[in-house]
């Protein structure tokens, strides 16, 4: 690939030389390299190629590094990292060692803050921009966030915050109609009434452009028109949410048009009160399938470019946890589903379509989402939530606090229960079963095949418990027929040591007892609470080893260890888990092969 402009730009600085005809071939070559290098590592390709234009307008108008510039969730930074010095590196993004797909300052001094969940950019971009002004430097911070991560509460705990005070603050809306699933409730509608107003927002843009250029004059002229301008607000947009809580708001403006974005933003930057720019983009822009289904190029895997991304044809557990409340609310009008902007990532697409007033997108919301369900538990509902395990980790207190001290039915589907790969360590599934594990009338489970998957959540669907069943992300693996209807289940081989394992592992601890039959296997089917017969169990072996997909501290495998003390147990016990660290972006494999929870793992530990 000739990337005749790309190639010359090793930072920031390089991109302010440029003339619009360069800038226009920049983000050409931009779009190519996201789209190539995608195409073989996977990645975020929708929401990248619809931020190419925004990226490179705020690089010219802002001084990055020492002017923030946070990209909220960290899925649309591609172009950020390409244009900060690291385009020589990013064929190796999500790549064992290589980049990172998200904002990490470990990795570069352009990238502010770490990213990887949603709606906490203006938080942090706005705890930077305070500690500038404490520390007396004129730089500013800017909070990149798309319409989808307005839908969650913490962006406007933020914009709470910040509004109506002295600052230069700036929070640009990249409005591109899309999160992961799409857009839901009041927030998008707002949004769309906001892009319905562009003579309004044209002729204020103009004027404004012709003041800001005549001098001191024109300068003095545009503060003054600014400070009677809140009442013509009010009567064009009645419903401006920013506006409401003391943002000045700009916009909307074209999001692929550099130098309309540079114009707009500059005039952010001469307020002195906090400001939104309002930029709208096309999600999967130059990318023809992207453009036309951008919900599908959210992440794909590696793909070939002339024919595009494939829906896996392999059945994963999250389409069989779909599949099966389908078939439970075709009996049951009290079945119902809830999730937080993941439709399809959690395999609920088919039952949105099919029980539509049972079905219920609630937006990047995973704290509501929670209470929500625990509502509709309370109303004499089947409700279950299905969420990502590392998006869980919002609704901690939700949990607690409205499910559990009243002891509410609600079913958690937790999806990508342990390690999920290339997105690295804001989005692993290690912690799950440690803090809900802490929480009273808490029933966790995490079946290792389809067909326990299946039964478990039907089970639970009758049961009037709190239940939390997780799984891994894709397939099921090494599987055989055992009965998992029982809390724990004992694959006997007569042998004096044991492996205590659950989910996903228990399919590598079956294969290596089938090449080593050397060791027994106690399956946990309920994983907490613990079964005081599991314990008697454990403690009758001469050697123990507890391999957990999971974190050490706080894990079953330390409860299990606890419990053996109290009971005076003279077994040897041995904890194979994630002890103190955060698990890097690698392939899946690579990561249980590192960490020694794959078969070869456990073979090698059964046969010292």
């Amino acid at each position: 690939m000739n990337n005749s402009v790309l190639s010359g730009i090793t930072s920031p600085r390089d991109l302010k030389k440029l003339n619009s005809s360069e800038l226009q071939t920049l983000c050409g070559e931009i779009r190519e390299t996201i789209i190539e290098t995608v195409s073989k590592n996977g990645g975020h390709l929708a929401s990248n190629l619809g931020a190419v234009e925004l990226t490179v307008a705020l690089h010219r108008t802002f001084n990055s590094p020492d002017d923030a510039i946070i990209f909220d969730v960290g899925h649309q930074s591609y172009t950020h990292k390409i244009i900060t010095g690291r385009y020589a590196d990013f064929n190796t993004i999500r790549k064992k060692d290589g980049l990172s797909g998200f904002m990490r300052p470990d990795e570069s001094i352009y990238d502010a803050f770490v990213t990887g969940h949603s709606s906490n950019s203006i938080s942090a971009a706005y705890g930077i921009y305070r500690a500038n002004v404490m520390l007396g430097k004129e730089a500013t911070a800017v909070a990149v966030i798309g319409d989808g991560a307005m839908t969650g509460g913490m962006a406007y705990e933020a914009l709470n915050n910040a509004g109506g005070k002295k600052s230069k603050f700036i929070v640009v809306l990249n409005d591109n109609k899309m999160s992961i699933s799409k857009n839901v409730g009041a927030v998008s509608r707002s949004f769309m009434r906001l892009r319905n107003g562009k003579r309004y927002h044209r002729l204020k843009f103009a004027v404004g452009n012709i003041l800001l250029k005549m001098g001191f004059v024109g300068r003095a002229l545009y503060r003054f028109i600014n400070k009677i301008k809140d009442a013509a607000r009010s009567f064009v947009y009645k419903n401006n949410i920013f506006a409401a809580l003391g943002f000045n708001y700009l916009g909307p403006v074209d999001g692929h048009n550099i130098a309309a974005i540079e114009s707009i933003l500059e005039i952010a930057k001469s307020y002195d009160r906090p400001t939104v720019v309002h930029v709208v983009t096309q999600k999967g822009k130059g990318y023809q399938p992207a453009e036309a289904s951008p919900n599908d190029y959210h992440g794909v895997s590696p793909f070939d470019i002339s024919v595009g991304a494939e829906s896996s044809s392999k059945t994963s557990f999250s389409d069989v946890a779909g599949k099966t409340l389908c078939e439970l609310a075709q009996n049951n009008n009290r079945i119902c589903a809830v999730t937080a902007a993941m439709t399809y990532g959690t395999g609920l697409d088919g039952f949105s379509k099919l029980y539509r007033d049972r079905f219920y997108d609630v937006g990047i919301a995973e704290e509501h989402a929670v209470t929500f369900t625990a509502g509709l538990a309370k109303g004499g509902m089947i409700p279950f939530f299905a969420v990502y395990s590392s998006f869980l980790q919002r609704g901690y207190d939700q949990v607690l606090h409205d499910a559990a001290i009243a002891d509410l039915p609600i079913k958690l589907l937790v999806d990508r229960a342990g390690i999920v790969g290339e997105d690295g360590e804001s989005h692993q599934g290690l912690f799950d079963v440690a803090f809900l594990s802490t929480v009273p009338n808490v029933n966790i489970y995490s079946p290792y095949n389809y067909s326990e998957l299946v039964y478990r959540i039907k089970a639970t669907a009758e049961d009037n418990e709190l239940a939390v069943i997780r799984y891994p992300r894709g397939c099921e693996g090494y599987t055989t027929d055992i009965d998992f209807k029982n809390d724990y289940t004992l694959v006997s081989s007569g042998a004096n040591q044991a492996v205590v394992t659950y989910g996903r592992t228990f399919s590598y601890a079956l294969e290596a007892h089938d090449k080593l039959k050397n060791f027994d296997i106690i399956k946990l089917n309920r994983v907490f609470p613990i079964d005081r017969d599991v314990i008697k169990l454990i403690s009758d072996y001469d050697n123990v080893h507890f391999f957990e997909e999971g974190i050490r501290s706080g894990g079953i495998a330390e409860h299990v260890a606890a419990r053996l003390f109290e009971t005076g147990a003279k077994c040897r016990y041995t904890i194979h888990a994630v002890d103190g660290v955060f698990v890097p972006h690698q392939s899946t494999a690579e990561a249980l092969r590192a960490f020694g929870l794959d078969t070869e793992a456990i073979i090698k530990a059964m046969e010292l």
